[in-house]
């Protein structure tokens, strides 16, 4: 019984998280380059260590905020982000006022595509498990739709720092 409960534990560990996180991007607002970058250490390239693992694998460019997109994200960041994630204040997940300053769009556009496997083998990903100690489940979101979400995110403002006491 002891065994039957160590293996069971884990996975309802894994089904209590509830949170939310293609085709390629044809709008005129974003562009790609290819990429390229020799492997680094846990085997990741410098691509992957500084825009994620997933099917993102080209550096995304983006142009002048798209409202239309920006509409479309929010409807969907409202009904399978929010329940884990507010703009400006730790809650099941980081906040996210700001993400688009501190990780690159190809980087955001991997988490919400491929959680599990950023969780698994990038660094920065596998911090921030270990941080909020709840690790965001892939929410069948598609590229498009994970497009439309990055774009509401540029539109969240990072908080403004604490005041020094």
């Amino acid at each position: 019984m002891r065994a039957t409960f160590r293996g069971v534990l884990p996975l309802l560990a894994v089904s209590l998280v509830a949170c939310g996180g293609g085709k390629a991007d044809t709008s005129a607002a974003a562009t790609t380059t290819s990429t390229a970058g020799a492997e680094k250490a846990g085997g990741l390239t410098d691509f992957q260590l500084r825009h994620g693992i997933g099917p993102v694998t080209e550096e995304v460019t983006l142009g002048a905020l798209d409202q239309a997109l920006v509409k479309e994200g929010s409807a969907i960041f409202t009904e399978k982000c929010s329940a884990c994630h507010k703009e400006a204040e730790r809650y099941v997940g980081p906040p996210l006022g700001g993400v688009t300053e501190r990780r690159t769009p190809a980087y955001v556009l991997n988490m919400i595509l491929n959680p599990q496997e950023m969780y698994e083998k990038h660094p920065d990903a596998h911090k921030l498990l270990a941080e909020y100690m709840t690790q965001m489940p892939y929410q069948t979101v598609s590229r498009e739709q994970a497009r439309a979400i990055l774009e509401y995110l540029r539109t969240l403002k990072a908080p403004a720092p604490a005041p020094a006491s």
